[in-house]
């Protein structure tokens, strides 16, 4: 999934008090880094469905990743800057408030599904819906262009603060009218430096024409900035 921006649009739906506060709890007990994360450089194995190749990884902030791959490829390169990208933007630690929490958050109604009660995201431009469920976020599903996605969180682990960690989920793409385009499945294991949870291990498993492919990164000796 490549990188995508939020923007903000004007809208007069009213918040929600209830909405509001089912998500903050929620966005409140996610891990992150915390505002004095100081980066960290890593080694990077790039095993792209059986064929390998080495890196190095720099995350300087949240939003200051560098990433180089010795001998791939530039679209093999740019989808792991993206993947490692998304790791450092989701990471990231910010106030609810500048967050989901800007936004007029409302309630759907009740259905009693297995995910959780649904927030609805209003005037982010990208008609975003949350399910809820057990103070955690199980659903995420998003419009983008001429495209929508859904994220289902199937596992998450609680870290040594009591935050939760996703450790493995589905994204499932698809076309104006409906249709599944992509399917992809993470997997994530963080590595634990200094109290600070890293990125570990990413398994994607994604299909291309038919075909399943498997890709790897591991990052290895890490070292904080």
């Amino acid at each position: 999934m490549e990188l995508y921006q939020r923007s903000q649009t004007e809208t007069t739906v009213q918040d929600d008090p209830a909405a509001k506060e089912l998500l903050r709890r929620a966005y409140e007990k996610t891990s992150r880094w915390g505002k004095e994360f100081p980066g960290f450089t890593a080694d990077l194995l790039l095993n792209d469905n059986g064929k390998e190749y080495k890196g190095k990884v720099k995350i300087k902030s949240p939003k200051e990743a560098e990433v180089t791959v010795d001998g791939a490829d530039e679209p093999l390169l740019k989808w792991a800057q993206n993947q490692i990208g998304m790791m450092a933007v989701h990471r990231a630690s910010r106030p609810f408030e500048e967050a989901d929490g800007k936004y007029a958050l409302t309630l759907a109604p009740e259905d009693h599904h297995p995910l959780g009660r649904q927030i609805i995201i209003n005037g982010d431009g990208m008609n975003s819906r949350y399910r809820i469920k057990d103070d955690r976020i199980q659903q995420i599903s998003r419009s983008m262009g001429k495209m929508s996605f859904t994220i289902n969180v199937e596992e998450a682990m609680t870290t040594s603060d009591g935050k939760h960690l996703t450790t493995r989920y589905t994204v499932f793409y698809f076309s104006p009218d409906g249709q599944l385009m992509q399917a992809e499945a993470f997997t994530d294991r963080p590595a634990e430096v200094k109290g600070l949870y890293l990125p570990g291990y990413r398994r994607i498993i994604s299909n291309d024409k038919g075909t399943a492919i498997v890709r790897i990164l591991e990052f290895k000796n890490h070292q904080l900035m």
